[in-house]
């Protein structure tokens, strides 16, 4: 890997603030962050406006970036995010999964259904952890399984909280194909079940994702990245008197895994 200290001035590398980090470091964190943001592809000019850096430092930081294989710049002179940021991602899923699980075992013991942890990324769901129900008929999703967010409970978990123009733009990338005949298809009526969302304090996937499966879902507050967690089973055992049973279940046990997570310590 090349060495920064071509691309990044001696100003940049000055500690910032009490948590000792390096200012650059911290800047290419941001900006990268700041693209993945955007889509994963955006101009100089637009990450100068949203970070509020001058092009003369997100030139030199981006210089640096594309030379480590962190991002790559297009034939139209715009930058995306680059291949080796996949490796990244993938083991950091790995790993969140793994701290997920004795929660979501908890989950499995407290309800009796299957339980699930699903992140967003990028414009889809990926499930990244499951504990399986004990049940003979049970709900099975296999980790790393990616889903368009309209028709889960965890993709209404996790867009509720973003604001109502940004889902529209991802709707609008994405299309919001029908599942199955419950599926919400309309934009104006989505927004409408995440407004619910927010009110309520938990999602539904009432048939909306596989007919005969209905899941709660609660998004996990504070996560390092947008993250929820999930029962689901067949409607038959999953019904709407069992939600004042489970969410505040799922709740709680969000609220222990935001903590855990927070502290980097295992349950």
């Amino acid at each position: 890997m090349p060495p920064s200290s071509a691309s990044t001035s001696a100003a940049d590398a000055k500690p910032a603030g009490a948590s000792g980090g390096v200012q650059s470091l911290e800047r290419a964190f941001d900006l990268l962050e700041r693209m993945a943001d955007a889509g994963g592809e955006v101009g100089l000019s637009e990450l100068s406006a949203s970070s509020g850096l001058p092009l003369p430092t997100i030139h030199r930081l981006m210089r640096t970036l594309v030379a480590c294989g962190y991002v790559r710049q297009q034939p139209n002179r715009r930058y995306a995010l680059g291949p080796r940021l996949i490796r990244l991602g993938e083991s950091a899923s790995r790993l969140l999964g793994t701290w997920a699980r004795p929660f979501l075992a908890r989950l499995v013991e407290e309800t009796g259904e299957t339980a699930n942890m699903a992140l967003l990324d990028g414009d889809e769901i990926v499930y990244v952890a499951q504990v399986p129900s004990r049940h003979a008929v049970r709900m099975f999703t296999e980790v790393g399984r990616r889903v368009l967010p309209h028709s889960t409970g965890v993709g209404k978990a996790l867009l509720a909280g973003h604001p109502p123009e940004e889902v529209r733009a991802l709707l609008g990338r994405t299309g919001m194909p029908a599942a199955t005949e419950k599926t919400i298809t309309d934009p104006d009526a989505f927004l409408d079940a995440l407004a619910d969302v927010r009110r309520l304090g938990y999602a539904v996937d009432d048939n909306e994702q596989e007919i005969g499966v209905r899941c709660f879902a609660v998004p996990v507050p504070d996560s390092p990245t947008s993250a929820a967690i999930s029962i689901s089973g067949p409607t038959g055992r999953v019904t709407e008197a069992s939600t004042e049973k489970v969410v505040p279940v799922l709740q709680e046990v969000a609220a222990q895994l935001s903590v855990a997570l927070a502290n980097q310590t295992p349950a």
